[in-house]
């Protein structure tokens, strides 16, 4: 009962933000349409019946969900193999000289490079997911490595000294130091996988799919259609990270801030 009062009050400050923005855009909107650049800034109600229209087509919902499974799809693979890194170059430092260069290159490489490079190599159905991968496998690398890194070396030592057997030091003391960083590491690479897998759709354009929709609306200046799309995207990541964070705050006992 007392946690009531204080969920409402986050609505109700979520909301008035909300409406805050909305009327800033209305104006902005209006501002730009009296300076004959309506085109560019489509009002709200504009934006919102171009969602509408979109939401009434079958093709949408197929487009959201291949690219949900691509999304789903990289961020996957690239967090079972950061962990498996991670762990690997953890317990052999050869391997980590050995990929450290890599994945720092990865780290810093252009996430446009990728895409394009990509492109020579694949098809454009498969781009998006490898690039998520891409994403998403250095961040949980890092993240599991510093974990594993974290234990107290007086825990080890007395541990060591009572003569714990390897499975329950790994039990009792690695993976509970473990769990924030790949909580953390899973929910981070999930927004930024999200977020390369749709530009990679923009610029590889493949069929049925979120980053097609926006391609289309830019280059035939449907701007409302345009605005439509990205609200798509950050819906469906919100919605996206919420269940990550759920189901990881389930099986690992780490609470994600909001």
């Amino acid at each position: 009962m007392n946690k009531m009062p204080v969920r409402l009050k986050k609505a109700m400050t979520a909301l008035s933000v909300a409406v805050i923005w909305v009327l800033v855009w209305q104006a902005l909107s209006a501002a730009a349409s009296r300076g004959g650049l309506g085109l560019l800034l489509p009002a709200p109600l504009q934006t919102l019946a171009a969602l509408g229209e979109l939401v009434t087509q079958k093709s949408f919902y197929a487009s959201c969900a291949k690219t949900l499974l691509r999304v789903m799809t990289g961020w996957f693979f690239g967090l079972a193999s950061g962990v498996i890194l991670g762990i690997l170059t953890f317990l052999s430092k050869a391997l980590k000289a050995l990929f450290s260069p890599v994945l720092h290159i990865v780290k810093a490489t252009p996430v446009a490079s990728f895409i394009i490079a990509a492109l020579v190599l694949m098809s454009a159905q498969k781009v998006p997911a490898f690039t998520g991968f891409l994403i998403t496998l250095p961040v949980v690398w890092a993240n599991i490595s510093e974990g594993l890194s974290a234990p107290d070396k007086k825990l080890l030592e007395a541990a060591s000294f009572f003569k714990m057997s390897k499975k329950n030091t790994v039990r009792f003391i690695f993976i509970p130091a473990l769990k924030p960083y790949f909580a953390a590491a899973a929910t981070t690479a999930m927004g930024l996988s999200w977020k390369a897998c749709v530009a990679a759709e923009v610029i590889c354009t493949p069929s049925g799919s979120i980053g097609q929709g926006i391609y289309n609306a830019k280059v035939y200046l449907e701007t409302p259609s345009l605005f439509a799309w990205t609200g798509v995207v950050i819906i469906l990541s919100i919605i996206l990270e919420t269940i990550i964070k759920a189901v990881i705050s389930k099986f690992t006992g780490e609470e994600q801030k909001k």
